[in-house]
């Protein structure tokens, strides 16, 4: 099989273009300050609504996508909750433990990243700052917020995340760099009260998005994935 990078533009097949969609996108934690043009969130979002859900329930019906200035305001609000209160207070608990596998892939990443940006382990004070850069959305001009309706429950939760691979990789091929953040739940309340979140739903997490700084070292950093050997069998 050719590498997806020899083949020429003109003679991708559409399981190419997946493919390469899916090696080129990563966490992007440094963006540009421009905006994306609204058009172009447009798009994405219309590409990403045909994620599938369970019974057709599409539960993304309340997605909200911050322009620069809505973006600024909840970042001040965010730091100043994360400050203050630091504790997580996720409307959707967060993971008790990992299991043995799960924990050392977590660690990989976590580890590889403070190595690129030349964060020792040691170094608290330097790990809580780059920890702050989530509530700055590291940079990123939007972020898309996403909920759920409670009574749907873990399969609600489910089809959230089809929603949010199916947005990562239409901005991918919109040339928008993303970072799905899970961080933004531990503060949940700030959300609802920023944005009249209805007590019914549960807020998930947020997509930050916008144009990469790739220069900088924490978008050089890539994370490692299980080798298809690995992580299926036939039955």
């Amino acid at each position: 099989m050719r590498q997806i990078e020899d083949i020429p533009a003109g003679e991708e097949s559409d399981a190419d273009v997946l493919r390469r969609l899916m090696r080129a996108r990563y966490s992007c934690r440094a963006f540009r300050p421009d905006p994306v043009p609204e058009e172009t969130i447009r798009r994405i979002v219309d590409t990403a609504r045909w994620a599938a859900s369970w019974s057709n329930v599409q539960p993304w019906d309340e997605l909200i996508v911050t322009r620069p200035k809505t973006t600024a305001r909840l970042s001040a609000a965010l730091l100043a909750e994360a400050e203050a209160h630091p504790e997580i207070a996720s409307d959707i608990p967060y993971p008790e433990s990992y299991p043995a596998p799960n924990m050392a892939r977590r660690r990989e990443v976590g580890f590889g990243l403070y190595a690129a940006l030349g964060i020792a382990r040691e170094d608290r004070a330097a790990r809580h700052a780059h920890h702050l850069k989530n509530f700055r959305f590291f940079g990123a001009p939007h972020v898309a917020l996403l909920s759920v309706p409670r009574a749907l429950g873990p399969y609600g939760v489910l089809d959230i995340g089809a929603f949010v691979s199916s947005f990562l990789l239409a901005a991918q091929a919109e040339g928008v760099a993303t970072v799905a953040q899970a961080a933004l739940a531990q503060h949940a309340r700030v959300i609802h009260a920023a944005f009249d979140l209805p007590e019914d739903r549960d807020f998930v997490c947020g997509i930050s998005f916008g144009y990469a700084l790739p220069e900088d070292a924490a978008n050089r950093f890539r994370s490692t994935r299980i080798e298809p050997e690995a992580l299926f069998r036939f039955a």
